[in-house]
């Protein structure tokens, strides 16, 4: 028989905001946020639809791979509504990534990307911070950062492409990264994701005066490797 997955699974979401029309849960690394993207067994969207008991309607996407704040509308209007506010650049999201190398202390990224996975670039800008550098013993004349990106526009792995376009790409992104990096950072710290979070969304209520601002912590699997690497108050 069909149907979502059981809470019995074992998975569930740590829900983060919720009113009368939205719902906003912390998504772990290596979670499809629907099926359109892939055949996984179970999704974000059951997960969240089973917490809730109603339906859900995602309004923005996730990587698998990225962890954070995952936004679901309650109801097909609200849906609509939130969804402009992302095409009109409303939704103001930060993000913490691990990079190779050392960016500059601030930096606007302004080149176009592919739209989806195929097909023409289009016009794609993230501004940069830097917060901090750490250079592992066993990595001699390698040094790696934490940055925070602020994405102005939202395409398909736009801050993952955006980072390589830099020269510094994501630790553990088996796309744009290196693999030696990779195997590395798995081996010696137990980093075996994505070192990309969707730390907070902030956006004005469509139906609403009120700014809402959605924080998710950073998960374990990120938190103990950073915090490893001396990184840990950076990002509090």
């Amino acid at each position: 028989m069909g149907g979502p997955p059981s809470p019995r699974s074992g998975l569930s979401l740590e829900l983060l905001f919720r009113d009368d029309r939205f719902a906003a849960f912390a998504k772990p690394s290596g979670l499809l946020v629907h099926r359109g993207w892939g055949d996984d067994p179970i999704v974000a969207l059951d997960l969240a639809r089973e917490a809730l008991g109603v339906r859900v309607h995602p309004v923005h996407r996730l990587d698998r791979s990225t962890s954070g704040v995952l936004l679901f509308a309650l109801d097909p209007e609200s849906a609509a509504a939130m969804g402009k506010l992302f095409e009109q650049g409303l939704v103001e999201k930060r993000y913490l990534a691990l990079v190779r190398g050392v960016p500059a202390e601030s930096l606007v990224v302004d080149h176009p990307v592919p739209k989806a996975e195929t097909g023409p670039r289009v016009n794609a800008v993230t501004e940069l911070r830097r917060l901090g550098v750490t250079a592992p013993l066993e990595l001699e004349a390698r040094r790696f950062a934490l940055v925070e990106a602020r994405p102005r526009t939202g395409r398909l792995h736009q801050i993952r492409r955006h980072l390589k376009h830099a020269g510094h790409p994501i630790v553990g992104d088996v796309n744009y990264g290196k693999g030696d990096i990779n195997r590395f950072f798995r081996e010696r710290y137990g980093l075996a994701r994505l070192a990309l979070h969707a730390a907070s969304m902030s956006f004005l209520d469509p139906f609403g005066p009120s700014r809402r601002t959605i924080e998710a912590a950073l998960p374990e699997d990120l938190c103990a490797p950073l915090e490893e690497l001396g990184l840990g108050a950076l990002y509090h």
